[in-house]
């Protein structure tokens, strides 16, 4: 068993142990809620401020040029494109997930009806992220077509029928942490005849992706969770180039056909005329203060280049995963958890969760004192993960590791703190039931 000693030992000779230092993070906390919003890197407040008070105080509307704010979707989705095995100028930092999710979606949606029009299903993972089954709901009402949510292990099945266009999944699930094939699914889809979309809003940063050798259609990400963006910070949108080629060819629009997606927007035509490639899906303007902080967060990957990239911090979060996973359930036997996550290294992200009756109050025990995971409300079943029936719809405590910041001591000491809150009952105090607005 691994000891304290160990996990000090760890931290010493970990290669990457100095980029936390990039990190402004609380003293007294640790943080294991990167997979919801990523901590503050150390460059972001100076970077924010020189942009508002030197480019936008200073330089006015002139800093559209001259400090190049009209480039900031293209030079940031570059940066982003390093970490999710796309090439430079496949990928544009723009908008929210959400609608970058509707702007694709719609994209496949429009040419599987030109391609196959017999085909009216969208695919997708019955606990997939709400929002991405509240865009295609809409979306598939507005265009004639049915969205179907299974299991995991259902999705061969149901794109065995021929019924299927699209098969739409997020790489890691936000509940359980459980992580998809993506390769091999979106073979399986393609064999099938169906495009694929992908949501990698608990991968990017976290794990290493590759959507080139996935061959996959089309995806969208988050900025404000492993890639540390801040608060709402812009999304991104790739699609593969067969797919925009032949938007260029056909003079294809995605429905959000905003200015800043024009050919030429300052021609300020009457008419629309798509840019070329991934440029069409940008809409209206960046939000410029919130894509400096966004590069700021993308940038901190930069220092993990010379210790081998994703491929060093995938190995760093498997070890930190696996090592929180067996102190849990070594300290807590008996305490009422359950672990949903697989267990299986190549099967989840860099997450950890447990499922417990009383999740809420538990979590909020840990917060005070100063271990942030989060909460995640029980469903009717808990779908990608290991738990037995006892535990369907059970609550669940969410821990994300983030290996830019995350020590080993880290991990120890939260292990060791979940077991004091659930062994002395302290989670049980009235006060930690009382829910906010965000839970």
């Amino acid at each position: 068993m691994t000891t304290l000693q160990d996990c000090r030992a760890l931290d010493a000779q970990d290669p990457l142990r100095e980029l936390r230092d990039l990190f402004a993070l609380p003293e007294g906390v640790i943080y294991l809620d990167g997979n919801s919003l990523g901590a503050l890197p150390r460059a972001t407040a100076n970077r924010v401020a020189q942009a508002v008070t030197r480019e936008w105080g200073d330089g006015l509307i002139r800093s559209w040029n001259d400090a190049h704010w009209f480039t900031l979707p293209q030079r940031a989705g570059d940066k982003i494109a390093q970490l999710v095995g796309a090439k430079p100028g496949e990928v544009v930092a723009t908008d929210s997930t959400s609608i970058n999710l509707y702007k694709v979606l719609s994209a496949a949606l429009h040419m599987a009806a030109q391609d196959q029009p017999g085909r009216k299903r969208v695919v997708s993972e019955r606990s997939n992220f709400p929002t991405d089954l509240y865009i295609a709901q809409s979306l598939c009402k507005e265009r004639g077509f049915t969205l179907h949510l299974v299991e995991p292990e259902g999705i061969e099945a149901a794109l065995a029928s021929g019924e299927t266009a699209v098969l739409m999944l997020t790489h890691v699930n936000y509940r359980t942490g459980a992580m998809h094939d993506m390769a091999a699914l979106t073979a399986v889809a393609q064999r099938a005849g169906a495009l694929t979309v992908w949501d990698l809003a608990h991968s990017a940063g976290a794990v290493p992706v590759d959507l080139h050798a996935a061959n996959a259609d089309f995806a969208i990400g988050c900025g404000y969770k492993y890639l540390n963006g801040g608060p709402g910070a812009p999304a991104f949108v790739w699609a593969h180039p067969r797919h925009t080629a032949r938007m260029d060819r056909e003079q294809l629009r995605q429905p959000l056909s905003g200015w800043l997606g024009h050919a030429a927007p300052f021609q300020f035509a009457p008419t629309y005329r798509p840019a070329p490639g991934i440029a069409r899906f940008v809409c209206g303007t960046p939000p410029v203060l919130a894509m400096a902080a966004l590069e700021c967060g993308v940038d901190v990957f930069a220092g993990a280049a010379a210790h081998g990239g994703m491929t060093a911090l995938r190995a760093k979060s498997i070890a930190l995963t696996e090592l929180f996973i067996a102190r849990v359930e070594a300290r807590c036997a008996g305490l009422g958890l359950a672990l949903v996550t697989p267990r299986a290294a190549r099967e989840r992200g860099s997450q950890a969760s447990f499922a417990h009756v009383a999740g809420y109050p538990v979590m909020q025990a840990l917060i005070e004192r100063g271990v942030i995971g989060d909460f995640r409300a029980g469903e009717p079943s808990v779908a990608g993960g290991a738990a037995d029936d006892s535990h369907a719809g059970a609550d669940l405590l969410r821990f994300g590791f983030t290996p830019l910041y995350t020590r080993f001591v880290d991990v120890w000491d939260a292990a060791e703190q979940l077991r004091d809150v659930l062994a002395s009952s302290a989670y049980r105090d009235e006060r930690f039931s009382r829910r906010g607005a965000v839970t």
